[in-house]
């Protein structure tokens, strides 16, 4: 098993060099963009090949990374793909202290990014029920996992990875073991400082103290269940991030290291963020 030493001295040359999850780097010219378009297009392709197999859809999304969502919505409308026959499930949601969903309309509502970034930008005709746009509800959290039972799992579930390595807000729990971790259902969690901090600053340009204590999350039972995971990383902090994902060992220490033992997750790394952490990856 590598130590940190070892895997954040791995050069982006090397990157994609016996990884225990695929790491697919982009072209160095299409920048944040390459991984967005890479994510459009699996949701795209996976629609595509069911609607040739007359089998309904159903993908769990996040609300980061979002720069998919425009090439996505782009290319249904372009194209006239219908959506009748998919089911978005979103993975998470912020909660008030008293366990009910943040206002829709708060700068950082999941809900209120996908009704006007996604939602109500595709054409009404193509567009799903609204039954069929779906986010974990904090009264009542196994609503979720029961309907993506009945589905049959997620086709696809899109991503991205947090600081401390959580996937959908599956923060670390290092006392947990990882079996125990990876039967964890959707639940009510309390969100941990760093990921308070790396949410914070982007959308509350350092308010960190106004960022919402508690979430909503599906459990990593329902996400490692999706027959594929495609996970996008493009941020300076991914370049440490990406190395002790795809070399690390497996720990509830740091979450995402448990998709090494899924059978078919990639995560799609910009150049920038293939490069070393940190200058000759030594300290």
């Amino acid at each position: 098993m590598m130590t940190p030493n070892e895997y954040y001295g791995i050069t982006k040359e090397n990157i994609e060099k016996n990884a225990k999850i695929q790491i697919q780097k982009m072209n160095p010219e299409s920048g944040d963009d390459g991984v967005y378009r890479a994510l459009a297009i699996d949701m795209i392709d996976t629609i595509d090949d069911n609607e040739d197999l007359d089998k309904p859809t159903v993908i769990i999304l996040p609300v980061g990374p979002v720069g998919q969502y425009k090439y996505f919505v782009d290319e249904v409308n372009e194209d006239n793909i219908s959506l009748k026959n998919c089911w978005f499930i979103n993975m998470d949601e912020y909660l008030n202290d008293n366990n009910t969903y943040i206002d829709i309309n708060s700068p950082l509502s999941f809900r209120g990014f996908m009704e006007r970034e996604v939602y109500s930008k595709i054409k009404p005709w193509l567009l799903m029920p609204e039954e069929q746009r779906i986010f974990p509800d904090p009264a009542n959290p196994e609503r979720v996992d029961l309907l993506l039972k009945e589905l049959g799992g997620a086709d696809i579930c899109i991503g991205g990875i947090g600081l401390n390595g959580h996937i959908a807000f599956n923060e670390p729990m290092p006392k947990l073991n990882p079996k125990k971790y990876m039967a964890l259902t959707t639940r009510i969690v309390e969100l941990s400082p760093e990921t308070k901090i790396a949410n914070g600053i982007p959308k509350l340009n350092g308010a960190v103290d106004m960022m919402p204590k508690k979430a909503i999350t599906l459990g990593m039972k329902s996400i490692l269940a999706s027959k594929k995971i495609r996970l996008g990383v493009f941020r300076d902090w991914h370049k440490a991030v990406l190395r002790h994902a795809a070399f690390g060992e497996v720990s509830t220490s740091f979450p995402v290291t448990l998709l090494q033992n899924h059978p078919d997750s990639i995560i799609y790394s910009t150049d920038f963020a293939a490069e070393l952490p940190y200058e000759d990856g030594t300290v």
